[in-house]
């Protein structure tokens, strides 16, 4: 509750935070939209591909032109990560493997990291975060997305005394969706294709948000973060508005869905037969709380929180989220705090290649939300167990044999280059007991 103090001081003595984005994107470009609003915050690099593409997402979102010409623009992430003056290096290429090739430049060079890469985390995020503390920097979740969002009301739940029954978030879901290829996909975002093109948008991207890829991801990252369990057979994405979460999201032996407390799960906001559920959850997260007591149950109804059936069990949530707009909270707490603002503390969970229809020997992976696999939520130890092959590897990869539709692909169904750094960064994961 005090950064803006914290920060002042640092502006009035002339030495404002400073740090390098990498990746000009949506999530990128929000963070910038701000950043000239935040005295003493500066980005002194920005990288991307395109460096000509970064300048114009900044003339987009109202940076004015000197300072775009004070911002020093680069094609290459671990630049950009390594230059001099640099304290917070934010990740926001969506990229597994640039992600954590970027994360391991900035460590090694002491700079704290803000991972909005969460596929990124989500495939190496426990090695990287051990990195980081050896070397005594933060490696942090970007507050504004919701795995940062929903770590911060666990560890709220828990510094009040609460039993942590449910945390996650809302989103779009049908069990159908997660056959959608990227041909189909604006159609349930109600655009043309010709509109979504025209707006820049991508479509095997928004088609992670959809098939059921991009909430399996942010479920692990949670997990991992928070120890919560994962759901044995996946996420089950009940139907559910805020009002019924404390009721669904308890256990099975009071009445609930969930296989006991302590469990991430995501909420759909239509129901099964497409109607749309009453005050859903779709842009926002939530944590279910189970009171330690029949004195703070009684709390709950007195304070006007919604209750199941017992009064035990209670539910917290914010009903949206800014994603890159709230991004300078992480890039803050690690610079004056070196705090993170949610961070990888183990392997609970892990998300994984499933095959979207049936798939032939020499065909080759597309990774998220493209044609082939979407990801699945899968406990650490079922994957570990399995040989599961992480979504975040199963970019153009080759299968060297069939696999049958809805099954998980294995690590021995295709090919991986076994000298890459993040397969390399894989195995050191999977071999070590978290």
């Amino acid at each position: 509750m005090n950064l803006m103090p914290k920060l002042a001081a640092r502006a009035e003595a002339g030495r404002p935070v400073r740090c390098a984005l990498i990746g000009a994107g949506k999530f990128g470009s929000m963070f910038l939209a701000q950043v000239p609003h935040i005295e003493g915050l500066e980005v002194a690099v920005i990288a991307d591909l395109d460096p000509e593409r970064a300048r114009n997402a900044c003339r987009a979102v109202g940076w004015d032109e000197a300072r775009i010409a004070g911002t020093c623009f680069v094609d290459s992430g671990v630049s950009a990560a390594e230059m001099d003056g640099v304290e917070v290096v934010i990740e926001a290429t969506g990229h597994p493997a640039a992600g954590a090739r970027h994360a391991l430049a900035a460590i090694a060079t002491g700079r704290h990291v803000v991972m909005v890469n969460v596929e990124a985390d989500v495939l190496v995020g426990p090695v990287l975060a051990a990195k980081a503390r050896a070397a005594g920097v933060v490696y942090s979740m970007a507050y504004g997305d919701q795995p940062a969002l929903v770590s911060e009301m666990v560890d709220w739940a828990r510094a009040t005394g609460f039993t942590v029954a449910a945390a996650g978030k809302g989103t779009k879901y049908l069990p159908s969706y997660h056959r959608v290829t990227p041909d189909e996909v604006w159609g349930h975002y109600g655009l043309t294709p010709e509109a979504a093109k025209a707006a820049g948008m991508n479509p095997q991207m928004f088609n992670s948000f959809l098939d059921g890829t991009k909430s399996a991801i942010e479920m692990a990252a949670i997990a991992n973060a928070c120890g919560l369990a994962v759901p044995e057979d996946g996420l089950s994405f009940p139907p559910c508005g805020v009002d019924d979460l404390a009721h669904l999201l308890r256990p099975k032996a009071v009445g609930g869905q969930l296989e006991r407390d302590g469990m991430v799960e995501v909420v759909s906001s239509l129901e099964r037969d497409g109607r749309p559920v009453f005050r859903d959850l779709r842009w926002g997260v939530y944590v279910v709380l189970k009171a330690p007591n029949a004195y703070a149950a009684a709390c709950f109804k007195q304070y006007g929180l919604p209750t199941d059936s017992s009064g035990l069990y209670a539910a917290m949530y914010k009903p949206f989220h800014l994603i890159g707009l709230e991004l300078s909270i992480s890039v803050l707490n690690a610079a004056l705090r070196g705090e993170a603002t949610g961070a990888t503390r183990g392997w609970r969970g892990d998300a994984v290649a499933t095959a979207k229809r049936a798939l032939k020997a020499g065909e080759t992976l597309d990774g998220e939300g493209g044609y082939t696999v979407y990801g699945k939520l899968m406990s650490a130890d079922a994957s570990r167990a399995s040989g599961a092959l992480p979504i975040g590897l199963a970019h153009h990869v080759k299968l060297k044999r069939d696999v049958a539709a809805g099954a998980v692909v294995t690590a021995e169904d295709v090919v991986l280059d076994e000298a890459s750094q993040i397969v390399q960064l894989r195995r050191e994961l999977a071999a070590h007991a978290w």
